[in-house]
């Protein structure tokens, strides 16, 4: 599972991203612009529905889930602050997606039995980051343990090289962008993402 999420860039648009994102081959994008205006993220948006719905992908919403409703799209996914998940499900439905973040075990293991689709365990950055590889391992081994049985995407700055050792770790697949966006070619980038999560999940 890999999860393109929008990373602003100075070399290419939204748009541009997610068409390179799709033609790479991935199927999951998640638009996001966490600092625009309504008028700016619809706009987005609206150019790149019609690019999902040409490759049958799945397009998230970052938030907003005002939004996800009025423009049609797959789902959401919540931070903390944003709309309770429970309540974005009475809203959105039966059909839609919704991710939902967790920065720790307890965090993670609180969403079992609830009506959520997966979890972003994060973020994973770099050396200065809270969650390390090790963490990851262990928080999701615990949940694992206690009964979790929830998709967990890894997400934050996951580089290729990073993958074997995020998947190793026992995570579902990885939500990302800044590596694809910034690659020189994120077509070729995405394709090789996806063909990295295909070898780890063996």
């Amino acid at each position: 599972m890999l999860i393109f999420k929008t990373y602003p860039s100075e070399r290419y648009s939204i748009a541009e991203e997610v068409q390179m994102a799709l033609e790479g081959g991935c199927r999951w994008i998640e638009l996001g612009m966490r600092g625009a205006s309504d008028e700016e993220f619809r706009a987005a948006a609206m150019e790149i529905i019609p690019m999902c719905k040409e490759h049958e992908a799945y397009l998230m919403f970052d938030g907003r889930v005002d939004l996800a409703i009025e423009m049609g799209v797959h789902g959401v996914n919540l931070e903390e602050g944003d709309m309770n998940p429970l309540e974005a499900r009475e809203l959105m439905g039966p059909e839609a997606i919704i991710g939902v973040p967790a920065h720790t075990a307890a965090e993670l293991m609180r969403w079992m039995g609830r009506d959520v689709d997966y979890i972003n365990l994060g973020p994973f950055c770099d050396p200065a980051s809270e969650i390390q590889l090790d963490d990851y391992a262990r928080m999701i081994g615990h949940a694992r343990e206690a009964g979790l049985e929830m998709p967990v995407a890894a997400t934050g700055y996951i580089t290729l090289e990073d993958i074997p050792a995020v998947m190793a770790a026992g995570v579902s697949g990885v939500a990302t962008g800044r590596a694809i966006a910034e690659a020189e070619d994120p077509v070729e980038a995405t394709s090789d993402f996806l063909a990295v999560l295909a070898a780890s999940r063996g």
